[in-house]
């Protein structure tokens, strides 16, 4: 159960709660198998359940393609698509996937740019919609998610109170960078600016090298890199990241309206967990 309570998933379905839970129960009954357990206050998936969850997201999946496919080939034209790097390797094949088996009389080109040069896109033309960090200007955007920015780096990495702290940051301007050298600052901790590239995958690989820890979204951290609890690791705590989806036009064309309801999906699959977990963090940390 993603959003952890019978409470949350009725509220999502608008059923009561107890018809929620009696769909569960059956559902055990013909499984043979116990798909949820308690965790704290919440429920989460068994071992049986997330096998459970992962067949029944594939199922949807084909439920919505079926219906996609008999209208797909009623679409047809080209679209643009702008997504930042973090995404590259997680869910944009997927979703591009999707996408083209639906649609399949739609071309689609996909550019993985930094934020400022998609913005730059969309305000030429050139772009017909993209997903886009930090609050920039356009005309036509939606908040798609208050993202958290984390500390990244080695495990049990401690910042050395006698060195300026190593920091591996995208040149400005860069909205995950402004966050870290503003905490750093109101920390009163000294920092340098130890590598740059417009490439994630080469941050990354200076953070693996050693070279400092980065800000990022805790989304597709590559193994053996880490989010850093800051207490344990001497750094500050950091403000959550809005993610925006931009449009060039306000009035899409029906293949840029498709996949732009596609992608808000699909964000909402990969990106509410996390989004959910900032927000539960903020309040614990605002009641202590």
């Amino acid at each position: 159960m993603a959003l952890g309570s019978f409470a949350k998933a009725a509220d999502r379905l608008g059923r009561s709660a107890s018809a929620i839970s009696l769909q569960l129960h059956k559902l055990e009954e013909q499984a043979g198998q116990t798909l949820v357990r308690k965790q704290g206050r919440g429920l989460v998936p068994t071992e049986a359940g997330e096998i459970m969850l992962g067949y029944a997201n594939r199922i949807l999946e084909l439920h919505d393609e079926a219906g996609a496919a008999l209208r797909g080939f009623a679409i047809e034209g080209s679209v643009r698509l702008g997504l930042p790097q973090d995404f590259a390797e997680t869910w944009l094949p997927g979703l591009l996937g999707r996408f083209a088996r639906a649609h399949p009389q739609v071309r689609v080109e996909a550019r993985v740019e930094r934020s400022i040069v998609m913005i730059e896109a969309i305000e030429r033309g050139s772009l017909d919609l993209a997903l886009i960090w930090d609050d920039m200007p356009s005309a036509h955007r939606r908040l798609v998610a208050m993202m958290p920015s984390v500390w990244i780096g080695p495990a049990g990495f401690k910042r050395d109170p006698g060195t300026a702290l190593p920091v591996v940051a995208f040149d400005p301007p860069c909205g995950f960078r402004k966050a870290a050298l503003e905490a750093l600052d109101q920390a009163g901790i000294a920092w340098r600016h130890s590598f740059a590239s417009p490439s994630l995958a080469a941050l990354w690989a200076a953070v693996l090298g050693g070279l400092g820890v980065t800000v990022r979204s805790p989304h597709g951290v590559p193994a053996p890199l880490k989010a850093l609890d800051p207490a344990a690791a001497g750094l500050p705590a950091l403000p959550p990241l809005p993610l925006f989806l931009h449009l060039a036009r306000p009035e899409p064309s029906p293949a840029v309206a498709r996949l732009r309801e596609l992608l808000l999906q699909t964000a909402e699959e990969e990106l509410t967990p996390l989004s959910a977990a900032t927000a539960r963090k903020k309040s614990g940390s605002a009641k202590r």
